[in-house]
């Protein structure tokens, strides 16, 4: 009986990997993500297929992308009128932006985006405390509504002053909509939000499903990793700060606050995540599209592009991909975590040969012990390609910047990894402006003064040992 029981198991383990193997190799999944896994389940067979199952499935499907989101687009429809639908959909702004770039513009709407926006004013922020400041200020003066989705969102100081107020505005009557990312924020008691709702806040969390293997694998591995702020419909947040204490205070990063259309734009994307997570928006949308002033100078022509692992389209790796294909003059990209899919590393390597100036910085130390050695994996085929790499030394940075010939700035809250190319909800800005890339272009250049330039003689001499656990790293930076 045992002998039997024990060749029933053995028959369907083998099924299961194989099943589990084909199920991986048909996917889209770029090879290097295909070996990965299929590396983890010839190791550990069992415990392998639970974590493709929790991790590793693709979501990528525009009928689950549809289903999941019907209700937000069935209000928007309703609530929405003609001119906020022309001013987030419509095409005519495309036409002001530079030509060779207007095909970036529509591949960016082959997502859940919206159009390039013109008549925005930017300031790009590099200061955690000058975020801090810019937003009390802004909450302080809010009178109709705050929208508010965050990775994290923490009980420090900073984080509990921002709390305060968002409970301070609903008790006056202004609207506060909170969407928090559960998993990101486990250790905090749900207690911290009941607190919230008492205030009058609404809060939603972000991945709210009811139970099944599909959908707890949805709620542990897909990742709510946006960072927007809409006040008023007039002032919108976005870029890599989180509310922290880190950010506010020691880390360096990078964000943006924008006025103008293009806060439509961000809320929109706030508006999906609310109504599809659970929360309701049932009256007139109008007061949370307002129409905004023509702008004489500083305009700037925005797209504000979500993405996320159930709509069709992985939008964001695309867009870094033609981004780095077409620059011709220079490629300043910044980014804590570079852990490149095959097909942008390749496209690094192929403009760095092709004579392109292209520079990548990351923290000298990372702050997750693993992503050292992940993101060094592929330090020596960049710079055997060309690429220059510059770590940069004293505070940690966080920033997830890309600029290219003087005219395109990628500002936004994904890093160059797997994790938020392919599996988080990201939300990037493109800004397309000369003005504004110098600027960026700067700012790259002054956070390289406080680098260390990594070179090829000395890199291949690097110990043995850090050798392996690179070696090792690569191996398994897909499921990172």
């Amino acid at each position: 009986m045992e002998q039997a029981l024990s060749l029933i198991w053995s028959v369907l383990l083998i099924l299961m990997i194989c099943g589990t193997i084909f199920v991986i190799l048909s996917s889209n999944s770029d090879a290097g993500k295909k070996i990965s896994w299929v590396l983890v389940i010839a190791i550990l067979p069992v415990i392998g297929i639970v974590l493709y199952i929790v991790f590793g499935l693709d979501m990528r499907h525009p009928g689950y992308y549809l289903k999941k989101h019907r209700t937000f687009f069935e209000t928007f429809s309703r609530n929405a009128d003609n001119r906020t639908k022309r001013l987030l959909f419509g095409k005519e702004t495309e036409e002001k932006i530079r030509e060779g770039y207007r095909e970036l513009s529509r591949l960016l709407t082959r997502g859940n985006g919206t159009t390039v926006c013109e008549d925005n004013r930017i300031e790009v922020i590099t200061s955690g405390k000058r975020k801090f400041d810019a937003l009390v200020n802004d909450i302080l003066n809010a009178r109709h509504h705050i929208h508010m989705e965050y990775f994290y969102f923490k009980q420090d100081d900073g984080s509990r002053k921002i709390r305060e107020l968002l409970m301070q505005k609903a008790r006056e009557g202004v609207k506060v909509r909170f969407i928090y990312e559960n998993i990101a924020n486990i250790k905090i008691a749900p207690r911290y939000y009941y607190e919230m709702k008492k205030a009058g806040v609404e809060v939603v969390r972000f991945t709210n499903p009811k139970f099944s293997l599909f959908r707890l694998s949805a709620q542990l591995n897909y990742r709510d990793h946006r960072k927007i702020v809409v006040i008023d419909g007039n002032i919108g947040y976005t870029g890599g700060m989180n509310i922290s204490d880190d950010y506010f205070l020691r880390w360096r990063d990078t964000h943006l606050r924008i006025t103008g259309n293009a806060v439509s734009s961000l809320q929109y994307s706030f508006m999906n995540s609310f109504i599809s997570s659970g929360g309701r928006i049932e009256e007139d949308f109008s007061p949370y599209f307002p129409e905004h002033e023509a702008f004489e100078t500083d305009d700037r022509l925005v797209q504000i592009v979500p993405d996320e692992p159930d709509s069709r389209w992985p939008v964001l790796h695309m867009g870094a991909v033609w981004t780095v294909q077409h620059a011709s003059d220079y490629l300043y990209i910044q980014t804590p975590y570079f852990v490149p899919p095959e097909p942008l590393l390749h496209a690094l390597k192929t403009t760095a040969l092709k004579g392109t100036d292209v520079r990548i910085m990351l923290p000298a130390k990372a702050d997750l012990f693993f992503m050292g050695p992940a993101n060094r994996a592929y330090f020596q085929e960049c710079l055997e390609a060309g690429i220059k790499i510059y770590e940069k030394t004293g505070s940690f940075i966080h920033s997830k910047t890309i600029v290219a010939d003087d005219y395109l700035s990628v500002i936004g809250s994904a890093n160059m990894d797997y994790r938020s190319l392919e599996l988080n909800y990201e939300i990037n800005t493109y800004i397309y402006d000369s003005n504004m890339a110098v600027m960026n272009r700067e700012i790259f250049l002054k956070d390289q003064e406080e680098c260390r330039q990594i070179f090829l003689k000395d890199w291949i001499r690097r110990p043995w040992y850090r050798k392996a656990a690179q070696t090792i790293m690569k191996l398994f930076s897909p499921l990172l």
